[in-house]
Formats: C-alpha cells, sequence, structure tokens
C-alpha cells in the first residue's frame, strides 16, 4: 500500500526542485511504488483533482470550512488559526505548524494509504444537502487527525484547490514513461491517448494494466478530446507558401463545444472540457434529432439576432453559459451552430482521417436549422485568400482559419494543420492570450477602485514555466475593474506560481494562473524586466498592452507561447519594425 505520508514527503522535495528533469525523476520513483489500483488515483491527486474536468467535481471547500477544520484537529481557537494564516499567508503552512503543535491528540488514527485519502475527499465533494457544509468539515477534521503535519501541508492545499506543485501535464507524461521503461520514450504515445481522452488518471490506469495497449488507444463518446489548436502567419501569402491549397473557414467568435452522442445520451462540452449540456437545449434537442447512432464533433456556436439578421458579439454569446434562466436565456439568445470538424461516427475514428475527408462527411450529416456546416472555401492563390480575409472583416467576424486539406485533428497540438489569420488593431502584430498571474491596487485617480491593473503571462513548452509578457494597465471599464479585482482576491497567494519565471520585483498580490486574459498591443519590444523568450538577459514584452477581453472559454493549456511571441517579433523585424 502506497502510504500518503509517502506522497506527502515526495511533494515536499518536489516544492524544493525546480528542473523539470528532477522532478520527473522523483514522480518515476514514485510511480514506481503505486500498483495499478492506485495509480489512477495518485495520478489525479498529482493534478489537484479528483476526477477530470468534464466530470464535474467540485470539493466545494472554502477558506473558512478549512480553518474550522485545522482548529478542531489542533485544539486551536478559530481566531488564533486565523491570525496564524495571516502572518503564514499559506493555511497549507498554517495547518502544517500549528498540528506540529497541537493541543489536544485523537484516541485513535488510522493510517492513511492514497486510496483512503482519495475516497474521503470524493465522500467530501459529494456531501450536498441540509447538513453538508458541518459534514465536510467533519470529514476534512477526520483526515487531519490522521495527518502527520507534512501531510496536513498537503491535504489542506489540496481541498483549497492551491497544491501548488508546479508539476504540469508533460512532466506526469514523462515520469510514467521513465517508470515504465526507464526513459521518455513512450511519451509520444502517451501524450496521443491523453490527448484524446482528456483524462490522465485514466491514461495512467490503462497503461499500468498493459503498457502496449497505449498505442492502440482510441477516440470514444462521453470522453472528451483536447482540442486542436491553432498555429498564426501574418499574412495570405506566407499561408498559400506554407500549406498551399487549403480550405478557408470564417472565424466566428463564438463559444466552441464539442458534442457527444450515444444513443439517447448527448453531452457538451467547453473547450476547456467542462460540461455544458443543461446550459443549451437547443443544441442538445437538434443533436437528438440526427440519424447516427454515435457522434464527436465540434463547431463554434453563436447568438443570433433574428430580428436585425446578424450575429451578436461574443460577450453577448457568452450570457448563454448561465446556470440559471437557461429557458429565457435561449429565447433572447438563440443559438446557431456552425459544425467544422467530425472526430467519430458511428464507431469510426475519424481523427486520423485528412480535413478533407472529415469536411466531406460534416457536409453530409449537418443541414438543420441550427447545426449546419461552417462555411468552407477552397482556395490556392494568396489573392484569393486575402479577398476572403477582407470580406470576413467586413461582415465583423475576428477573421479566417486556413485548414491544410491533408492534416488529420491534431488533439491538443498546435499545429500548422490550422493557421489563424486575425484583425490587427491599430499597429498590433495581434492579439495574445495570456494567464494573470498577479495583480497591483489602483494608485491616484484609481485608488477607489483598488485595481491599477494585471500581470500577464504566457506559456514556454519546452521548459514547462509560465513567463511574465506585459503588464496590462489599460483596457479596462470601472465595472471590470471592480469585478476582476473581487475575482482575483479569490485566489491571491503570498508567494508567485511555483512554475512561474519572472524578474518583476514588486508585484502587489500574486494569484493562482487560472483566468486567461485577450491582450492586443502595438508593437513587441525587448526588456530585461520579462522573461518571455529570455536570451542573454533580454525577454520579450508587449508595448502599450491592452485588455480586449476576459477569455472564459479558454483554459491555461491554450494561452498563447513565448515561442510564438518570439515568431511575431521576427515577422515583425521582417517588416521593418525595429
Amino acid at each position: 500500500m502506497l502510504l500518503f505520508s509517502d506522497v506527502a514527503a515526495v511533494f515536499d522535495q518536489i516544492e524544493r526542485k525546480s528542473g523539470r528533469l528532477e522532478m520527473t525523476d522523483i514522480l518515476a520513483s514514485l510511480f514506481k511504488r503505486a500498483d495499478k489500483k492506485e495509480i489512477e488515483k495518485l495520478v489525479y491527486i498529482i493534478q489537484g483533482m479528483l476526477a477530470p474536468p468534464y466530470e464535474g467535481i467540485d470539493l466545494g471547500v472554502g477558506e473558512k470550512f478549512a480553518l474550522e477544520a485545522i482548529a478542531a484537529s489542533a485544539g486551536y481557537t478559530r481566531a488564533q488559526v486565523e491570525a496564524h494564516y495571516k502572518k503564514s499567508g499559506d493555511l497549507g503552512d498554517t495547518a502544517e505548524e500549528l498540528l506540529g503543535k497541537k493541543k489536544q491528540t485523537a484516541l485513535s488514527t488510522t493510517e492513511m494509504g492514497i486510496k483512503y485519502v482519495y475516497d474521503a475527499m470524493m465522500r467530501l465533494a459529494k456531501a450536498s444537502g441540509t447538513g453538508s457544509q458541518e459534514q465536510k468539515i467533519k470529514y476534512l477534521t477526520e483526515m487531519l487527525n490522521n495527518a502527520s503535519p507534512l501531510e496536513a501541508r498537503y491535504l489542506v492545499r489540496f481541498v483549497l484547490g492551491r497544491l501548488r506543485l508546479g508539476v504540469g501535464d508533460p512532466t506526469i507524461l514523462d515520469a510514467l514513461s521513465v517508470a515504465e521503461v526507464g526513459d521518455k520514450s513512450l511519451r509520444v504515445e502517451l501524450e496521443r491517448a491523453y490527448n484524446v481522452c482528456a483524462d490522465m488518471g485514466y491514461v495512467a490506469r490503462v497503461f499500468y494494466e498493459d503498457p502496449k495497449s497505449i498505442a492502440r488507444f482510441t477516440v470514444q463518446p462521453f470522453k472528451p478530446l483536447m482540442p486542436a489548436l491553432a498555429e498564426r502567419l501574418s499574412t495570405p501569402a506566407e499561408i498559400i507558401e506554407k500549406i498551399g491549397k487549403c480550405a478557408i473557414e470564417m472565424k466566428y467568435d463564438g463559444f466552441r463545444l464539442q458534442c457527444h452522442k450515444k444513443g439517447d445520451r448527448v453531452e457538451l462540452y467547453s473547450r476547456k472540457l467542462e460540461k455544458m449540456t443543461y446550459m443549451f437545449p437547443d443544441v442538445v434537442e437538434a443533436i437528438e434529432g440526427l440519424k447516427s447512432e454515435e457522434l464527436i464533433f465540434e463547431g463554434e456556436a453563436i447568438a443570433y439576432d433574428e430580428k436585425k439578421r446578424k450575429y451578436f458579439p461574443f460577450q453577448q454569446t457568452m450570457h448563454r453559459r448561465r446556470k440559471h434562466g437557461i429557458e429565457a436565456a435561449s429565447k433572447e439568445f438563440p443559438l446557431n451552430m456552425f459544425v467544422f470538424d467530425i472526430l467519430y461516427a458511428d464507431w469510426k475514428d475519424y481523427t486520423n482521417e485528412p480535413y478533407a475527408v472529415r469536411r466531406k462527411l460534416v457536409e453530409k450529416l449537418f443541414r438543420g436549422k441550427i447545426l449546419k456546416p461552417s462555411q468552407a472555401i477552397l482556395v490556392d492563390k494568396a489573392k484569393e485568400l486575402e479577398s476572403i480575409f477582407k470580406e470576413a472583416i467586413g461582415e465583423g467576424l475576428e477573421g479566417i482559419m486556413a485548414k491544410d486539406l491533408a492534416s488529420p485533428y491534431t488533439a491538443g497540438k498546435r499545429k500548422f494543420a490550422w493557421i489563424k489569420l486575425k484583425k490587427s488593431y491599430g499597429k498590433s502584430v495581434d492579439t495574445i492570450d495570456g494567464v494573470i498571474v498577479g495583480y497591483y491596487l489602483g494608485r491616484g485617480a484609481r485608488a477607489e477602485f483598488e485595481f491599477g491593473g494585471v500581470l500577464v503571462a504566457v506559456y514556454n513548452s519546452d521548459s514547462g514555466k509560465l513567463e511574465t509578457v506585459a503588464k496590462v494597465a489599460s483596457g479596462f471599464t470601472e465595472e471590470e475593474m471592480v469585478n476582476l479585482r473581487k475575482l482575483l482576491e479569490k485566489i491571491k497567494t503570498k508567494s508567485p506560481p511555483p512554475n512561474l519565471d519572472y524578474k518583476i520585483e514588486v508585484v502587489d498580490y500574486w494569484v493562482e494562473p487560472k483566468y486567461v486574459v485577450e491582450v492586443a498591443f502595438d508593437e513587441i519590444t525587448q526588456s530585461p524586466n520579462h522573461t518571455c523568450g529570455m536570451k542573454e538577459g533580454k525577454g520579450l514584452a508587449l508595448r502599450f498592452p491592452r485588455l480586449m477581453k476576459m477569455r472564459e472559454d479558454k483554459t491555461v493549456k491554450e494561452i498563447t507561447t513565448s515561442e510564438e511571441v518570439e515568431e511575431m517579433f521576427g515577422l515583425q523585424r521582417s517588416k521593418g519594425d525595429k
């Protein structure tokens, strides 16, 4: 049995390391000690979750519940625990220290294995109804009674969603391969399996049961795939030079949905792979009417103004993403869904088929009022592509997407199978999607809002680190400043995210990297203060950055990469912008 005390010791070891190779070796050693009944639960815990996002299992434990449990277990008053937390800035550290100085001892304790902890966390998560809050505190208190001080640190951080190990999915995949064969040679097969089911725990269990089965991993309904991602180029000529004859689709500013059907069951998933089925009853009804027994397809859902015969902007489409008033919202903002890809149909996996084959199937299957094929035009000349692009911008769309006719569906990958060409803002090369890693308090005219801007980072896919690229202090309305501060207050931390590479010295508050924002800019410049693409002491930074919008539909895994920013900087230089 793998003990949670051993897992906590490994977590402590990982916290003291910064190199991905070191973390991989430490995790691989831990994985070797787990058996096939434990590995799934162990991997989920390392990811800081109990199940993949689409299962919708939320621990639902706030700080006040954790404070009560720590007080009950350690024998301190709630006020004493709170006072310590204000000093430490980390409730996990507070739990560790106070449980190390317990004023009372439990009459009996149970040795906690990884299965015990996982099952207890699941009971806590599923507690609902009258008295559920007290029940959650009770379950956490029981675990803390059985825990060593070090175990308490990670139990509390886990229930708060702040494990802060800095271990990303690529490191876990590497470690699984190293644990099995001593090197990373199985990483590619493991990554593909993960990308086509978005369930790391399940992949690990299947791998432990039969390592060879990973190579035969296939798409299946109700295990959503990681969405394919697009690369970017700056001109129509570059796109034609890169992929030749291609299909041009309009880039609608809507809500990307991945739709699954098997028999009478239908589920809808956002691009963040959260289950959205109950929010879109009109789309569900349309899918139920399809003749195919089993389907997985993707589309862009856009709210349509029937009176004005035009599409609502993104923020109004997002009004459909709500928990209450769904029927009223569906009438006020009726959806059209433009289907742009099909991944699985009637027991056949289409992800390895060329785009041209998948496109024909889309046009064959979707001809309804709500579900309809996205517009796709074949071009092989830059002038044709540019004409379509200008037409799309004229219609108020974001731009276009060029798709390689011969390419498979690249789940979870950013490849030149899809290339986006977007409108620019003023002199801007483009926009970037970044994740907020810190924020600043308001000063001067903004003092009353207690909000002055955010620190934004992009992702370095080689190192697995987040790298700062801009301090964004403009583009916010007064209402947005107030709302964003409230959001960020809930996830602020005393120290920076463990996987953040930074040189910025002054940040009022660090936050967990959770919220993605779209940022426009005038140009990219070199800066010693930012770490994006840093070489010889100089990184890349956005000049005159301004917030365009929150990207509630995107995950941190989809943010712009440092490599993309470097490419944009190179394109900018080639045009004569210095």
